[in-house]
């Protein structure tokens, strides 16, 4: 849908586990958590860093791509995408075809 392509799985690995990890900090610190007695305090500050991080990520990545685009382009040929990058790209083949 978003036509955006991440065979790593970078997004669901470092956002998603980065965000509830960061924000999980805050209901399990031992000094401080919420769930040790430390209300919800922490739990609002380690959210809204969170939030603050991901806005400036998201900020950030999406100037710098806006810029490439704009400038050099960020897709290559429609034939050597069609072929692959590997050997354009890196000299090899991935596959033995």
């Amino acid at each position: 849908m978003l036509k955006n392509d991440d065979p790593v799985g970078a997004v669901s690995v470092h956002g998603v586990c980065g965000l509830l990890g960061t924000i999980m900090t805050g209901l399990f610190a031992l000094d401080g958590g919420l769930f040790y007695g430390g209300g919800w305090h922490f739990v609002g500050v380690q959210t809204m860093g969170a939030l603050v991080t991901a806005a400036w990520a998201f900020g950030l990545g999406f100037l710098l791509i806006w810029t490439l685009h704009k400038t050099i382009g960020i897709r290559v040929d429609a034939r050597v995408e069609e072929e692959g990058l590997d050997v354009y790209e890196h000299g090899e083949s991935a596959y033995n075809i």
